[in-house]
């Protein structure tokens, strides 16, 4: 049994492979086309899941889209109707897009495809739970998602037991908390849909002084995490914006320009939007708990992607564990769509054994061979030298060691957005030097964005205040009090970026200004090469802790093959990259042949 599982045309496409029951492969559409959240329909991923799978289109069982496209036009409509004539200009550049495309996805995969099989399509949210619950360990627990919006659901919670999900009770558009942060990530001068993160990792730097604003005029929220948003103050209904003037005035002045300088405002409101945020899902999570009585919880939606929340679910909630899809947001759809499928329409058993999910370390994307490796690096006249498998994480360990920035290319393309050692940068965490290398000469980002540690599973309670495995790199947890630095600073009299300049912990690149990290374990029995060096760099230092960073620049997805990951390499200031066995020092490599002003070829968000 072939099912295709597809998200596509909000923002990162996707496409997933379950064939009879497993999931065989999934990919975002972004990775093929080195378009960032791509949204386009993921004709690339499709057939990257068919090769994998070993079959054609015309081999597939069922084919299933993660929304229902005419529900949603339903609500763009409706919504345009209600506010008529405003939002005229709005309407007019949405429609052509539906017309042409969004409304006739039955008809593409027939005509594309080559597909005459049956099409379902559950609902957005559905599709979110589906992907919450059927790929984790347990065999039931609660479910919550929580996103911008599906077709009219924002929010919703139920149960998920064996092979069925039940939603219980929803909350819909326009009161969507997931749309309430991206209006600030808007209003901060970051790109909505993509920017969300870079928010949440300025929250730490500011105050909390808009708290009490966001209360008393934005939000009316209710004991229970359900609340309704006061709309005369956004714009996203039917506007080309996320906010209007009234909300300009509110908190001082218009919304930053993407790029100029970030002030103190900005970071006290990141802050501030950051313990609102906190603050509904921590009620919503407690009245799921009450409501449902189930021990476990599960996580989807592009809001489940808020690391921070998710730590303090675990640390301050009634739940006794929690699991978060990966792909929590719209490429997670994909999955979700297929195993739905696969499990609640077609009536499969599941069997889960309360450990072991069923992602498969969301290692699901290409995988490339020595031969195709050796080619691509040819093509490029490159220099390198193969090693065998079983010294390179020595030989890795030792660069960390000495301050060096490892390109780090194995295996599969990890599925989602965080890089889970297989398209990794990597270095040393005890650098107190490293956050702002990485961040300025390999990264080309904002200076103030925190790096993610990758801890060996069996230490994460050496160092960080966490009782569990954290293998998705989904949940922050706080560093351990004795592998803090006492500083002499007077750190209440640091503002913003200063409070960068000061070491925290024995770790300092990877330890955030509220000493902080969102942390990701590596296990022997699900990382292979990537666990054993760092187990390398262990016996070499004494430190289970390394940097792990996604393999890419802003404004550029993580790369996926061997090419693209060649032209990052020679594009920064990385020191040397590991492709496969395949082992390359910059120093000796030719001039990359291309456009020198490399940087104009990505959308700098």
């Amino acid at each position: 049994m072939n099912i295709l599982g597809i998200s596509a045309y909000y923002h990162d496409s996707a496409a997933c492979l379950v064939k009879d029951g497993n999931i065989t492969a999934a990919a975002q559409e972004e990775r093929f086309t080195r378009k960032k959240h791509d949204f386009n329909f993921p004709f690339n991923a499709i057939q990257y899941c068919l090769d994998e799978g070993k079959i054609t289109a015309e081999e597939l069982d069922y084919v299933a889209f993660y929304d229902k496209p005419f529900i949603k036009f339903e609500r763009l409509l409706e919504s345009y109707l209600s506010y008529a004539p405003i939002g005229i200009k709005s309407f007019i550049k949405a429609m052509p897009i539906w017309l042409k495309q969004k409304l006739w996805t039955k008809e593409i995969l027939k005509k594309d495809l080559g597909y005459e099989g049956p099409v379902l399509f559950p609902s957005h949210h559905e599709s979110h739970a589906a992907s919450a619950f059927f790929p984790s360990p347990f065999q039931h627990s609660a479910f919550l998602t929580i996103d911008g919006v599906g077709e009219w659901n924002t929010t919703t919670f139920g149960v998920g037991k064996d092979n069925e999900i039940k939603i219980h009770a929803d909350l819909n558009f326009p009161h969507s908390l997931g749309l309430l942060y991206s209006a600030f990530t808007y209003y901060t001068g970051f790109k909505v849909n993509s920017g969300e993160y870079k928010l949440m990792g300025l929250a730490p730097y500011g105050e909390p002084k808009y708290v009490d604003i966001i209360f008393d005029k934005l939000i009316d929220l209710k004991e229970d995490g359900s609340f309704k948003m006061n709309m005369k103050y956004f714009n996203y209904c039917v506007g080309l914006t996320m906010t209007n003037h009234k909300f300009d005035r509110l908190f001082g002045g218009p919304a930053r320009k993407p790029e100029s300088k970030i002030t103190q405002r900005e970071m006290d409101l990141a802050r501030s939007i950051q313990e609102v945020t906190e603050e509904i899902i921590l009620r919503m999570a407690r009245f799921v708990h009450q409501q449902t009585g189930e021990k476990k919880l599960c996580l989807a939606g592009g809001v489940a992607l808020n690391c921070v929340a998710n730590g303090r679910i675990l640390r301050e909630g009634p739940f006794e564990d929690i699991w978060i899809q990966p792909a929590a947001g719209d490429a997670g759809g994909a999955v979700g769509s297929a195993l739905f499928t696969w499990h609640q329409y077609l009536g499969n058993e599941r069997k889960a054994d309360e450990v072991n999910d069923f992602q498969h370390s969301s290692y699901l994307g290409p995988e490339f061979s020595p031969s195709e490796i050796e080619s691509d690096l040819n093509e490029f006249g490159a220099v390198f030298e193969k090693m065998e498998t079983n010294k390179i994480p020595e030989s890795v360990a030792k660069l960390i060691n000495s301050e060096k920035v490892v390109g780090w290319f194995q295996g599969r393309m990890e599925f989602g957005p965080r890089a889970l050692g297989s398209r990794s940068i990597i270095g040393d965490a005890r650098s107190t030097e490293m956050q702002s290398v990485m961040n300025l000469k390999i990264k080309y980002r904002e200076s103030f964005r925190p790096f993610a540690p990758c801890v060996l599973a069996e230490n994460v309670s050496d160092y960080f205040e966490i009782d569990r495995e954290s293998p998705y790199m989904l949940l922050v947890a706080p560093v351990r009090r004795d592998k803090r630095v006492e500083t002499k600073s007077n750190l209440e009299n640091l503002q913003g970026i200063e409070k960068l300049k000061v070491q925290r912990s024995v770790v300092p690149a990877i330890t955030h200004v509220d000493y902080s990290a969102r942390l990701q374990t590596a296990a022997k029995n699900k990382n292979g090469l990537y666990y054993e060096m760092i187990k390398s760099f262990y016996e070499l230092t004494g430190c289970p802790v390394i940097i792990n960073t996604s393999f890419n620049v802003r404004g550029e997805p993580i790369v996926c093959t061997p090419k693209d990951a060649y032209i990052c390499f020679m594009r920064t200031e990385m020191d040397y990259l590991i492709l496969g066995d395949y082992f390359l020092d910059k120093k000796k490599q030719p001039d990359l042949k291309s456009d020198t002003d490399w940087q104009q070829e990505f959308e700098l968000d």
